[in-house]
Parts: C-alpha cells; sequence; structure tokens
C-alpha cells in the first residue's frame, strides 16, 4: 500500500508535508487578492442588475411565491433601492481597500478607516433590513446576518487599528 520509511516521517515531524511546495506555488496572496476582486466586481454587477431589475423581480416574488404581498409590491422595490445604497457603497469600499492590500499598505489609518465604513455599511443594511420586517417577516433574518457581519467587520478594524499603533510606535522608536 503505502511505502513510508524514516525519512518520510521526519519531514512530516518537521512541518514538510508532501506536495506543500506544489501547493504552495499554485495559490498565494496576489491570486487570492485578485480572485476576490473579481468576486467584488462580479457582486457589483449583480447588484447593479438587481436593480435595475426591481420590477421585475418584485413582480415574480409576489406572483410566483404568493406570499399575500401584493399590497406591498412598493414596500420591496423601496427595500431594494434603499439598500442598494450601503451595498454598493460596502463593495466599493472592499474593493478600494483590497487594492490598498494589493499595494502593500496593509497597517495603515486609511484601511481603518474602509474597514468603519464597511462595517456601518453593514449596519445601515441591516436597519433597512430590520424596517422591511414591518411588511414581510423574513427580512429579520438578513437584518440579522448584516448586523453580524457589521460586528465582525468592527471587531477586525479595531484589531487592524491596534496593528496600526503598534507599527507607528514601532517606526517612532526606530
Amino acid at each position: 500500500m503505502y511505502n513510508i520509511n524514516a525519512f518520510d516521517i521526519l519531514q512530516v515531524i518537521k512541518g514538510n508535508l508532501p506536495g506543500r511546495e506544489r501547493m504552495s506555488n499554485m495559490w498565494n496572496g496576489e491570486k487570492s487578492i485578485i480572485l476576490t476582486k473579481w468576486c467584488i466586481v462580479i457582486f457589483m454587477s449583480l447588484l447593479l442588475a438587481v436593480v435595475v431589475s426591481a420590477p421585475w423581480l418584485t413582480e415574480w416574488f409576489v406572483d410566483i411565491y404568493q406570499t399575500g404581498q401584493e399590497e406591498n409590491r412598493a414596500y420591496f422595490m423601496a427595500t431594494i433601492y434603499v439598500g442598494f445604497v450601503p451595498a454598493a457603497y460596502l463593495l466599493y469600499s472592499l474593493f478600494k481597500l483590497l487594492r490598498r492590500i494589493e499595494a502593500g499598505q496593509v497597517f495603515t489609518d486609511e484601511n481603518v478607516e474602509l474597514l468603519r465604513r464597511i462595517s456601518w455599511s453593514c449596519f445601515a443594511g441591516a436597519v433597512v433590513a430590520l424596517i422591511s420586517v414591518f411588511y414581510y417577516t423574513p427580512w429579520v433574518f438578513v437584518a440579522i446576518a448584516a448586523a453580524f457581519m457589521g460586528l465582525i467587520v468592527r471587531v477586525v478594524r479595531n484589531v487592524v487599528a491596534q496593528a496600526v499603533e503598534l507599527k507607528n510606535e514601532a517606526d517612532y522608536i526606530v
């Protein structure tokens, strides 16, 4: 079955797993940033498509799911249009953050500010969804998810802010 010798065991103990160098050549931080930027562009395109097709999407949703929401079509469209603003701002800020990271500008005050904007965009989306609960209860799940994401981004922002402070102190000392 397997031909394992003492050398192979020592390599595993030392952390040199078989195929690791091959995998590290396949995927790296640069490729990860490129993939993430492409995903953001795709989400921006989807967001734009949803906003442009909001009347048809609302009509389709109300007709297909027959949720008794015929009188709330305008509210659904309002939620889409109002929710577009924080979602678009979030994606723009995220793209800008990734460009800065790609340029090697990781622990900077500007990135802390971008993370703050991203977290507030999540909270704004949560508020829009929470208000929408008054006409369609399942929006509560979107509100909870958006608020939770805002909280996570807020924690990351605080960590990066501390790292910026430490970096600035270290730069000042040197």
